[in-house]
């Protein structure tokens, strides 16, 4: 395992209906990159990952967001899905866990529908940002700046467009973690 991260601790906030490979792969190159990984959900016991539209596994929890607290970790990745971000942006504990992220200055790593919790959260005026296409007219009317590319990076925030984007994502996120508060 590599320890270039060992000193960084990311909190993964994800409800049920979250893609899973959007979930999994990043999670599993923060770990291998020697970081320290927290699964943040909106209840207890585990949450239900997809494969686009079939189910796929399920995941332990680690802690609600209710309970959970920003200044305990150094970045915040939000994995697509289309139920994923929307059950998050109806629950105000997850959505003022996102803002505390935003207000520190803290990296937050965000692919395919994921950036709606940032909408909610009222973090993405003014922002360069990508996302899967059909969330592009939201972020836009919320004052962002979309662009079709597989990664952008915008002071400290990394947004991605799909799955087929995770690899340059994971390259962005990895960076941008290094690196620390913007």
């Amino acid at each position: 395992m590599d320890t270039q991260l060992a000193n960084k601790h990311v909190a993964i906030l994800v409800a049920d209906g979250f893609e899973q490979v959007e979930f999994q792969k990043p999670k599993d190159a923060l770990r291998e990159a020697g970081a320290k990984v927290t699964v943040v959900s909106l209840k207890p016991g585990e949450v239900q990952g997809m494969h686009h539209d079939k189910t796929g596994d399920r995941f332990a929890v680690h802690l609600t967001a209710v309970r959970a607290k920003s200044k305990d970790y150094d970045a915040l990745m939000l994995p697509g899905g289309v139920m994923n971000p929307d059950a998050l942006r109806n629950d105000e504990s997850a959505v003022a866990f996102a803002r505390d992220f935003v207000r520190e200055a803290k990296p937050i790593f965000a692919i395919c529908h994921g950036p709606q919790v940032l909408i909610t959260a009222d973090a993405v005026k003014g922002k360069t940002m990508t996302s899967f296409e059909s969330v592009k007219t939201d972020l836009e009317n919320a004052g962002a700046h979309w662009v079709d590319k597989p990664v952008v990076v915008d002071d400290g925030l990394v947004t991605s467009r799909k799955p087929d984007d995770i690899p340059q994502f994971i390259d962005k996120m990895l960076e941008e973690l290094a690196e620390g508060r913007h």
